[in-house]
């Protein structure tokens, strides 16, 4: 390759990139790419500010007896359930100061709802996120969720080390120009 074509972090051209939409897809482009196929954040300056909302979930994985005392709330580190569900609602706050390139959300409200299933052995976390802003909250929901998990497994690790946290994934959205989404 010629010193002067420009490469992103992963040593493609911009070409091999998928060159560079300015402002959103269209069709196979790249948003967070630019011309050159250096990662940017996508202008979303001209996108109609709409009410947004996601859905994300998580699974934890734990034993029966685990799961007793994380119902209980007999946890050698106390309570869990509370905390982890503050824990994802901070953690919805903060999203892009841990997920690169993602905008500032003006959040409406965050939710975290855990269920634990005593004789599965399971957690299942659901966080939803709002806004009214011009781009979506998938990712602060889906943030609010895994951080919610890791929390459980901090706090369950004293009596159980081999806890499996799964299936993170985005449930639902609505709003914005790409419509409404639901898992199957």
């Amino acid at each position: 390759m010629p010193e002067d074509t420009p490469t992103s972090a992963q040593g493609r051209t911009a070409d091999e990139a998928g060159g560079g939409a300015v402002g959103g897809a269209t069709g196979d482009e790249l948003t967070h790419l630019d011309a050159r196929g250096q990662a940017r954040m996508v202008d979303v300056g001209g996108k109609e500010v709409t009410v947004r909302t996601a859905t994300a979930g998580a699974t934890v994985r734990m034993s029966t007896e685990t799961a007793d005392k994380l119902i209980a709330g007999e946890l050698p580190k106390g309570d869990a359930l509370p905390v982890a569900r503050i824990a994802g609602i901070q953690a919805a706050k903060r999203t892009p100061e841990l997920i690169p390139l993602c905008h500032h959300i003006a959040l409406t409200s965050v939710e975290v709802a855990i269920e634990v299933d005593r004789s599965g052995g399971t957690a299942d976390i659901v966080a939803t996120a709002r806004a009214v802003d011009r781009t979506g909250v998938e990712m602060e929901a889906l943030t609010a969720a895994s951080v919610a998990a890791l929390v459980l497994y901090d706090l369950v690790k004293a009596v159980q080390r081999d806890v499996v946290i799964t299936d993170i994934r985005l449930l639902a959205k609505s709003g914005g120009r790409s419509g409404d989404y639901r898992a199957r």
